[in-house]
């Protein structure tokens, strides 16, 4: 499907930095690139060869001209085919990986830039994949990545989900369908730190289910045996599920969403815990503001919130954000007891986002050890040259005063 000699090219304007480029950086930003009329006029996903100033080419890249990410790198060698071998190439090595890392085929297979797929995002639900193609090249190419899933995985489902902010940004509409095999008729229960969760593949958030906080999730069950938990932002059960598989007395799960709660419940109910579990539906501040008025008290408190700092531009909004969780949240961990405050934002870094947490604790009139910083579970790698790749936080204090 490609031949350098017959693929458009583009081309980095003088100033602009070759080096990141060549040291591995995967895109290159519309004001790095010399837009012209020719350029400007490629279909959104198009192949091309990317070149320097002088051009001398550099990679074979995917390019939406309309898109600040205009261009993302697929492969080093500039004449290289992106056709299904390439696709089985790539999600063969990344199920190599995760066929390590787990026992069971319930994690995140392709994680983008990180496993050399640009912008597409596959999460494994048994013989079930649910594909986010949020680049334009993996929706052109989507039949192609479907085949080779199928080849290297033996997945008999396909769920192909477009539903992400991300694919405006490509000019892509949304888009929700079954690619190959069945829809599955109800949620999918998925093992995970001797809990079960029950994704909903095709009416859940993003893929169903968040595999990223696997790690994070193991850490608190394990400071859970005996206590009464708090999970607020819980989704699914994420926190509370696996913190009463580790023994909890009581885990309170707090969300917006009803039928996320339900899921949670549904959860807890497969794994026998459903007597040791409460949900309560509302707006997560103003559940925080009423169990503080109601004196209420745990030993485990997690917050895991949505990203309130997604961009740059909403990165101050979204510490003030970040701080007011960690104040109200504070006052609800019993002396000695435990607060984990999580954050998904790629703009807020560890430190910028421990900054703002550590104020909030304080202005709560709380002290406290930090015990732990968290990331993503290793099913989603990190790419080092792109720290976007780099999202997730976890930070577990334990609140002495």
């Amino acid at each position: 499907m490609s031949d350098a000699q017959t693929l458009p090219a583009i081309r980095l304007k003088p100033k602009a930095d070759a080096r990141a480029i060549r040291h591995g950086h995967p895109w290159a930003y519309s004001d790095a690139l010399v837009l012209d009329r020719r350029t400007k006029a490629l279909p959104a996903g198009s192949l091309a060869v990317l070149e320097d100033a002088e051009r001398t080419p550099m990679a074979l890249v995917a390019v939406t001209p309309e898109s600040r990410i205009a261009a993302r790198v697929l492969d080093r060698d500039c004449g290289a085919t992106i056709d299904a071998a390439w696709f089985a190439a790539r999600i063969k090595a990344a199920l190599d990986l995760r066929e390590r890392l787990f026992d069971a085929p319930f994690y995140r297979l392709v994680h983008a830039e990180a496993d050399g797929l640009p912008g597409v995002v596959i999460d494994r639900f048994g013989d079930t994949l649910v594909v986010q193609p949020n680049a334009a090249w993996a929706d052109r190419l989507f039949e192609v990545l479907a085949e080779a899933l199928c080849e290297v995985t033996g997945a008999t489902t396909i769920i192909r989900n477009g539903m992400g902010r991300a694919r405006k940004f490509e000019g892509l509409p949304e888009v929700l369908d079954v690619a190959r095999g069945e829809a599955p008729g109800a949620p999918v229960p998925v093992p995970m730190n001797g809990a079960t969760y029950m994704a909903d593949l095709m009416g859940g958030q993003k893929t169903g289910l968040f595999y990223d906080q696997r790690d994070s999730h193991a850490f608190t069950a394990n400071l859970a045996k005996g206590a009464r938990v708090l999970d607020v932002f819980s989704h699914v059960g994420g926190f509370a599920l696996a913190a009463l598989a580790g023994g909890a007395d009581h885990a309170l799960a707090v969300d917006g969403s009803e039928p996320a709660l339900a899921l949670a419940e549904a959860g807890a109910a497969e794994g026998g815990m459903a007597e040791r579990f409460e949900t309560r539906r509302g707006d997560a501040f103003a559940v925080l503001e009423a169990l503080a008025g109601e004196g209420a008290q745990f030993d485990v408190v997690i917050c895991d919130p949505p990203a309130f700092a997604p961009s740059k531009k909403a990165l101050a909004q979204g510490l003030r954000a970040y701080e007011r969780v960690a104040r109200l949240a504070a006052p609800l961990v019993a002396p000695g007891g435990y607060l984990t405050l999580c954050s998904c934002s790629h703009a807020a870094d560890v430190t910028k986002f421990g900054n703002s947490c550590a104020r909030g604790i304080g202005r709560a009139g709380r002290a406290a050890q930090l015990l732990r910083t968290g990331y993503a579970a290793a099913d989603h790698p990190t790419l080092p040259q792109l720290a976007e790749s780099g999202y997730l936080k976890a930070l577990t204090y334990r609140l002495t005063a």
